[in-house]
């Protein structure tokens, strides 16, 4: 029952976004400020120190996405092949877009920066009822260095550091984003989903 219940939802989230952006709009305005509600004061006591671990681990700063100028992500976007992106659709990458999701606290997202250049981009979409679905992009020039794994165990410690279950959906034809998703930890596969893709729990 609780599979069907997360499919359901997560085909839910799609079509909302996707055809009714006005209604998902709203509807991401309550969530953040539940989420807030729910988890602000855990978080900010975690996400320091997970950022600076993983600072010192990777060689990259990392910070949160709020803290970056909204045109050098719209520009880190802009910079990536066309391919990068037909598995990659979680959101609008447009100026607008980006300065939304920095004011959504629901919305934790991180990007590890190369001499204040933006190497990689990863989130978390939370829900305030403790689920998660994690994402992520390796910039063009930093890919064949681990950066996919190594956003992945941020997600993980972040959203099982806070207390939420996390979910990821990932095609098995995207091979580079496959192998970083089943490297950064155990998962299970909740339901294999039509044009090759695998919706994921990622297990603690």
């Amino acid at each position: 029952m609780e599979i069907y219940t997360l499919t359901m939802l997560y085909a839910l989230a799609h079509f909302l976004r996707d055809k009714t952006p006005w209604i998902w709009t709203m509807l991401d305005v309550v969530n953040s400020a539940l989420f807030a509600l729910r988890y602000d004061r855990k978080l900010n006591a975690l996400e320091t120190r997970i950022m600076a671990k993983y600072t010192a681990k990777a060689g990259y700063k990392v910070c949160r996405m709020r803290d970056v100028n909204a045109s050098q992500l719209v520009d880190f976007f802009n910079n990536q092949p066309k391919e990068a992106f037909k598995y990659f659709k979680p959101h609008g990458f447009d100026e607008k877009s980006i300065l939304s999701l920095q004011q959504n606290k629901s919305f934790l997202a991180y990007v590890l920066l190369d001499n204040d250049r933006i190497a990689s981009y990863c989130f978390n979409r939370s829900f305030f009822h403790g689920k998660g679905f994690r994402g992520r992009m390796t910039g063009i020039n930093h890919r064949g260095r681990g950066l996919g794994t190594l956003m992945n165990k941020l997600l993980n410690e972040i959203a099982f550091g806070i207390g939420l279950q996390l979910f990821e959906t990932v095609s098995k034809d995207n091979v580079a984003s496959y192998r970083s998703a089943v490297s950064a930890g155990d998962f299970k596969v909740v339901k294999e989903l039509p044009n090759n893709e695998l919706f994921l729990q990622i297990i603690q």
